[in-house]
């Protein structure tokens, strides 16, 4: 009997905190894969200034229910939207994967907490919705991120190997794919360090590019001191959470500098995690935010040592994919397949998670 395949929407809401993106999948969850349409729904600046305020948060309080609500609400209205715009009826969605927002994430205590609320989302949309995709492995023991690989390695399935796949969203992470194993484990920081430098000083969101970063220059005792943090030297698998790093210690630069500081330290990491890789990718193929900063997608191509490029350049849809990796997870889910590995979390064994929520 052939494979069931399923169409799903992935959510996401990452690390940069940035909005909402949606995509719509057809998947069995395992070879085959076949992406749809998708788009981003960005946050209002008081949702995304509230949801900056309970990172690091643990223990549920009227505003962040106040403010889970609103989340959860952008998210439904995401979906809408992407089902409207493409002319799709609802009765033809499966399942959505709900990743929901982090905003704690210490895998070392065994807790994870993404704010969303599934029952209300499947109540919203009428179907059925996977959410908690990170609760069973930092559960068993593993790290509970990065969770993208799986999507990664059949996407890459017929890709000259080994690649790695970058992702820089808000945090970077890497997964490094070879005929045999497949190996992940965040690298350091992302784009969010650099979003708050420039958020600090009034200078936008972000870093259009990397036009400040190109216009100052790293500080090499500051880069030395964030890059002694014993994070880098540590073995994968490990994670990180957003908050893990600031940006304290580079008060006293320039705006230009500590631009120029922080996306060196977000090379950096990506360049240290090759020790950590069985045998070189002979590929970089980068996706997230941080393929869009010219200046940073310079830095890795002379750091590397080997071919960089955005994702697109193999047909991938790169500011879709996390979201799409979500629908195919929660095909996964639905199949009971594993959601992660040994060697991309540490948990001790292939193990599926996610939680399915039917509408009441």
């Amino acid at each position: 009997m052939a494979t069931r395949i399923y169409t799903a929407i992935g959510l996401m809401s990452g690390t940069s905190m940035d909005g909402v993106d949606a995509a719509l999948i057809r998947t069995d969850g395992e070879a085959m894969v076949e992406p749809g349409p998708w788009l981003s729904t960005p946050y209002p600046a008081g949702l995304r200034a509230a949801l900056h305020g309970l990172l690091g948060a643990e223990q549920a309080d009227d505003e962040s229910r106040s403010v889970e609500a609103a989340v959860t609400a952008h998210h439904a209205d995401a979906v809408d939207i992407l089902l409207k715009e493409n002319s799709i009826t609802n009765s033809n969605i499966d399942v959505i994967g709900f990743h929901g927002h982090t905003i704690t994430h210490r895998p070392e205590r065994r807790f994870t907490w993404q704010l969303g609320d599934a029952a209300a989302l499947a109540a919203a949309l009428g179907r059925n919705v996977v959410a908690d995709f990170r609760q069973a492995d930092v559960a068993a023991g593993g790290q509970g991120a990065p969770l993208a690989p799986l999507y990664h390695r059949a996407l890459a399935a017929d890709l000259e190997g080994p690649v790695a796949v970058l992702n820089i969203g808000g945090v970077a992470n890497v997964t490094w794919i070879g005929p045999n194993t497949t190996i992940a484990f965040d690298t350091g920081p992302g784009n969010a360090l650099i979003d708050d430098w420039v958020a600090r000083h009034d200078r936008g969101a972000f870093d259009d590019s990397g036009a400040f970063a190109a216009a100052g220059l790293a500080e090499p005792f500051i880069l030395t001191n964030l890059f002694d943090a014993p994070y880098f030297k540590q073995s994968p698998p490990k994670s990180l959470d957003r908050q893990d790093f600031g940006i304290g210690s580079l008060s006293e630069l320039n705006f230009e500098d500590g631009a120029a500081t922080l996306t060196a330290l977000t090379v950096a990491g990506a360049m240290a995690a090759r020790e950590h890789f069985p045998a070189p990718a002979i590929r970089w193929l980068v996706t997230g935010g941080g393929r869009h900063n010219a200046y940073m997608m310079r830095l890795l191509a002379a750091g590397l040592a080997a071919p960089v490029a955005p994702v697109e350049q193999v047909g991938w849809q790169g500011d879709a994919l996390e979201a799409q990796a979500f629908g195919y997870l929660a095909v996964r889910t639905l199949r009971g397949l594993p959601l992660s590995l040994p060697t991309t979390t540490g948990v001790p064994e292939p193990l599926t998670g996610g939680r399915l929520v039917r509408p009441a």
